[in-house]
């Protein structure tokens, strides 16, 4: 199996960005613009660029084995999950269907929520040719109940810092709740954000995830810091208490 040489630069880049790996699991910090699954557009997605850093650095001559159990969109950031094996990918997939990964992200806001913290729900419709959802009022054909818990952290001299622990997993759902609560995401035109961001990305990084390990069975939580492109987000630390189902 062939796979395009790295530069001495995108190898040590990608190296630098490993949070975990073992022979199962290889978890990694993505950055705005880099895709978790090929699209339309033909660009090389994360997960090629992976293997061929691993073919490198392990001088493996066959095919390197990577599997994306989630989604995390182009233009968001933060910590992305790949199994190694098949057999981790098999009980990664079962993981994520069954709410057994537990996802906390931060939003870069435009505005302030009026309550600081809370839970929102919403029911979503997806349109698949805009590629956006829409909040409608109560169950209708095509709609699904969306929840999440939010938490009001910290505010910078124009943007406002909000934690989000997700509850379901819905298409844009935490774009959709929050803008429908008033606080687009700053650079989410989609979502009613007044201008884009410099690099074409959104201010919506995947935080925080905590999971038991698919084969060895321990604990595994894993955290990244703002993006420094966020300017005057203070350190943050401790996540949400436990989420309390009614």
């Amino acid at each position: 199996m062939f796979y395009r040489q790295l530069s001495e630069a995108e190898f040590a880049d990608i190296q630098r960005r490993i949070l975990y790996e073992d022979n199962h699991l290889l978890v990694f910090n993505k950055r705005v613009g880099e895709m978790a699954q090929g699209d339309k557009t033909g660009d090389e997605p994360l997960p090629e660029t992976l293997k061929a850093f691993i073919a490198a650095r392990d001088n493996k001559p066959g095919e390197v084995f990577l599997g994306v159990p989630h989604r995390l969109d182009r233009p968001v950031c933060g910590i992305l999950i790949l199994a190694k094996t098949s057999k981790a990918l098999e009980r990664l997939n079962a993981m994520f269907r069954g709410s057994d990964v537990h996802k906390t992200y931060w939003a870069l806001c435009c505005d302030k929520p009026k309550v600081p913290e809370g839970t929102l729900e919403d029911y979503l419709v997806r349109n698949e040719k805009q590629n956006k959802s829409y909040v409608v009022s109560g169950p209708k054909e095509g709609a699904k109940l969306a929840r999440l818990r939010y938490r009001h952290l910290a505010d910078t001299d124009r943007y406002h810092l909000i934690e989000v622990e997700l509850l379901t997993g819905r298409h844009h759902q935490i774009r959709c709740q929050l803008a429908h609560m008033g606080c687009p995401i700053k650079g989410d035109l989609k979502y009613g954000a007044p201008r884009s961001n410099p690099d074409g990305g959104i201010c919506l990084q995947a935080h925080r995830i905590t999971l038991i390990h698919p084969v060895r069975k321990t604990e595994l939580s894993l955290e990244v810091p703002a993006p420094e492109t966020w300017k005057g987000i203070p350190d943050m630390a401790g996540p949400l208490p436990p989420a309390q189902e009614g």
